[in-house]
């Protein structure tokens, strides 16, 4: 091995040979990355062998982000570390540098253009094959078929990204970058949480791919949230806390608490595993749902009460991502009445909706759930300007203060960054500031769509605090959720869906994690003796 190069936690140098004199796929030495002052990455080393698996973790704001962005040329790094990629040095704020190189990446947005086909997404990234100096469309169709075949998706390929379910896109992005023929081979695929948007069914088909693509000789670089996930996928384990790399160790070696403990510093689990509160079963219902109709839904009857934390759960397709959207009015209603306190809420009216006392808190709240680039105060305050009006302006002062509360009250980092904006925040702080946006207004109802969706533990039990104190409060609740461990956690009932059917309510000890799951998955023969059609 060659000398002058420092160590890495691998026990490695970077642009060294390993043991068996094979070149690593990924050698890292000693970057860092500074923003105006702020050390966001400190000294981070790291040496993946080819077909390894290596889950990175961390809690939002842990660098776990701003590491892949310079492994992929979007961030420069500060001076003094090293890149290699097999062998070769990665130069700064170079993407097609690290492509030549042979590493590929699928980040959390997909990169996908929804209003273009499947083929079209295919080869956003390189060429068209072509013949006679045009489009092959043949062979196009032909790569794009192969590639969807590597992930298990048998689909259109003139189909639209738009229409395509969440783990459809999924798969389709992680086709596209270890799929086409490519005149750079594949060294190192990088993973930013590609199963935050997946029920348990679909995870374990795209934890399947993930092995595939490992047993091929590609390193892979694996970021979640999801813990189960580390221990079925035979890897090695690197987790950043506030930037530096606290542990790397084989994950075989560690427990479900021993994770919390190293991602967020101190024990946090019980709280996420201990925040369900009682509720008055005999207080009348605060939202009761009459036959309502979606493009997915068929007649769906349900009542929720003062204090009460009702689940939704599950496979997608299955109705139950459509259900929160249609109550509030973001989606289409086909037919049905929604009541809330006594006021029947007309379709399609989210403003009517609001008006009744009902909050949504959509899965996507980079499109549906906040203004980006207005600052989090600007998104606290938006959903009731009035209280701030003091003629002929705003009161930025009372508006302030009401944003610095809402920051204390639900642990907002950075703390009193309330004219940042909300792009700038992390997963987890931001979907906090948008749940500061509706609980200010003393919702009698709270409707959430994936609530914990892309955020790590410390702020899963932030979220989770937080669904306690609405329901001590009287708030009523309702989760729909791919997360079933979740639901299990935090719910007093889970209604299980199958093709638009309520299929099985779960209460008490019944409600559990095994029972949920069986429930969601589809037994043909049964769903048509009791009337369940696909």
């Amino acid at each position: 091995m060659a000398t002058g190069l420092t160590p890495n936690s691998d026990g490695m140098a970077a642009g060294t040979t390993s043991t068996n004199g094979v070149v690593p796929a990924l050698a890292v030495t000693s970057v860092s990355k500074t923003f105006s002052g702020n050390r966001v990455l400190s000294n981070v080393s790291m040496t993946l062998e080819s077909g390894e698996i290596r889950m990175l973790l961390g809690g939002n704001g842990s660098g776990k982000s701003t590491f892949i962005k310079i492994l992929s040329g979007y961030h420069h790094k500060d001076d003094g570390g090293e890149i290699r990629i097999g062998g070769e040095i990665l130069p700064d704020l170079n993407p097609h540098a690290a492509h030549h190189l042979g590493a590929r990446f699928v980040h959390q947005d997909l990169g996908l253009i929804q209003d273009s086909s499947i083929l079209d997404n295919m080869f956003m990234t390189g060429k068209f094959p072509a013949r006679f100096g045009t489009v092959d469309a043949r062979k196009a169709k032909q790569l794009t078929n192969a590639s969807l075949e590597q992930v298990g998706l048998d689909l259109d390929v003139r189909t639209l990204i738009r229409d395509l379910s969440p783990v459809q896109k999924t798969g389709v992005a992680i086709a596209r970058a270890i799929g086409l023929s490519d005149s750079n081979p594949i060294r190192l695929l990088v993973l930013d949480e590609p199963t935050a948007t997946l029920p348990a069914a679909e995870v374990h088909q795209l934890l399947a791919t993930v092995r595939r693509v490992a047993d091929s000789g590609v390193a892979v670089i694996y970021v979640t949230h999801r813990f189960d996930e580390v221990f079925e996928l035979p890897s090695r384990v690197t987790i950043l806390r506030g930037g530096s790399e606290v542990l790397t160790t084989d994950s075989a070696t560690l427990t479900r608490e021993e994770l919390v403990g190293h991602i967020v510093g101190s024990e946090v689990l019980a709280v996420v595993e201990n925040t369900t509160t009682t509720f008055d079963t005999h207080a009348e219902p605060v939202l009761e749902v009459e036959d309502l109709q979606t493009p997915l839904v068929n007649g769906l009857t349900f009542r929720v009460h003062p204090g009460e934390i009702l689940g939704f759960s599950g496979v997608t397709g299955s109705g139950r991502e459509l259900i929160n959207s249609a109550v509030f009015g973001a989606t289409t209603r086909l037919g049905g009445v929604v009541t809330c306190a006594g006021v029947q809420v007309k379709a399609n009216r989210p403003d009517l909706a609001i008006a009744a006392g009902i909050a949504f808190v959509p899965a996507d709240r980079k499109i549906h759930g906040g203004f980006m680039n207005l600052s989090a105060r600007e998104n606290i305050s938006i959903s009731g300007l009035k209280s701030f009006w003091k003629f002929p302006r705003i009161n930025r002062s009372t508006e302030s203060h009401d944003a610095l509360n809402w920051f204390q009250r639900l642990a907002v980092r950075p703390a009193g960054a309330i004219s940042a904006a909300l792009g700038s925040f992390s997963g987890g702080n931001q979907q906090k500031v948008i749940m500061g946006k509706w609980m200010r207004l003393g919702p009698k109802v709270m409707l959430f769509e994936e609530p914990t969706q892309g955020v790590d533990v410390g702020a899963k039990a932030e979220i989770y605090r937080q669904f306690a104190e609405a329901s001590a409060s009287g708030s009523a609740l309702v989760v729909s959720s791919a997360d079933v461990d979740e639901l299990v956690a935090v719910c007093h009932r889970v209604l299980v869906l199958r093709h638009g059917h309520i299929v099985e309510e779960l209460t008490g000890r019944e409600l559990t994690v095994a029972n949920v799951t069986r429930a969601s998955l589809v037994d043909s023969s049964e769903d048509l003796a009791n009337g369940v059609h696909p």
